[in-house]
């Protein structure tokens, strides 16, 4: 009580300013409306400024819970797409037929780690085998292929990615129907590098070269890169393609796993066809 007593004392002359500042500011608002039309405008526009900085910093913490909704929002649009379904012959099937059966399921999942700057690069995610990620699924994201799968634990998962010297898969030139190999140089994370496309083959800068769908793994039709260049090594019957990739390494986030449905059919079925040939 004594400290609100000596504050009284010291400041009174201050206080009694700012209550007849805010008396004569009533008087004033209330008098005329001019002035209170313009001091209420004036007081509108404060509040709308401040008010609208919240929002957008409410709106900027909120990016991460954004992104990861329209992360899960895109895989199930992907997972209703024609190429993620195997088309199947209705004329053999009578009995709860359908003519497409789904074939490829999306997973969503976060990049906690990610190097881009060494030869064998590699990528792990937040998800692992409590989600369904197994061992060779294929990752991408909405701009084309990321890699494969390589290792799992319970919560994550170890991603080798298109900027690994390990990494082979096929690619095709979109333009042509062309079949080659994709591989990455080890130099520019942002280039890899097609090959076994023959000599004769007419190709053009800015061709487009997307995947085969010839693997268990990638879906057809997924981008991988936009040729730059294309020459022909002295004394050799194929191209030397390089390409810009479609996907920015160093600036991935989000990413989709891509769980083929029917890999253990087809993988069996390979096996059983190989045994035989090899009889």
């Amino acid at each position: 009580m004594r400290n609100i007593l000596v504050f009284l004392i010291r400041y009174h002359f201050l206080l009694l300013f700012v209550l007849l500042e805010i008396f004569s500011i009533t008087l004033l608002v209330n008098s005329t409306y001019y002035q209170s039309s313009a001091i209420l405008k004036a007081g509108s526009r404060v509040t709308g400024n401040f008010y609208n900085s919240v929002s957008n910093a409410t709106d900027y913490l909120k990016l991460k819970t954004i992104n990861q909704d329209l992360a899960r929002e895109n895989a199930l649009l992907r997972q209703m797409k024609g190429v993620s379904f195997l088309k199947n012959d209705t004329n053999s099937f009578w009995v709860n037929d359908t003519l497409y059966k789904q074939q490829y399921r999306y997973i969503v999942a976060e990049v906690v780690l990610n190097t881009v700057g060494k030869r064998n690069n590699y990528i792990m995610l937040d998800k692992g085998s409590r989600s369904g990620i197994q061992k060779d699924m294929a990752v991408i994201t909405s701009n084309g292929i990321v890699g494969t799968v390589v290792n799992v634990s319970e919560n994550f998962c170890w991603v080798m990615s298109l900027l690994n010297k390990h990494t082979r898969i096929s690619g095709r030139i979109i333009k042509n129907n062309q079949m080659g190999t994709v591989v990455w140089n080890g130099v520019n994370h942002l280039y890899g590098t097609l090959t076994d496309i023959p000599a004769h083959v007419k190709i053009a800068k800015g061709d487009t070269i997307q995947s085969s769908g010839y693997s268990y793994i990638f879906p057809a039709g997924l981008m991988i890169g936009t040729i730059t260049d294309f020459r022909v090594e002295q004394g050799d019957h194929f191209y030397t393609i390089p390409f810009k990739f479609s996907v920015d390494f160093n600036a991935l986030q989000y990413v989709y796993v891509v769980n083929n449905l029917m890999k253990v059919e087809q993988d069996s079925l390979k096996k059983v066809t190989e045994g035989i040939k090899d009889e």
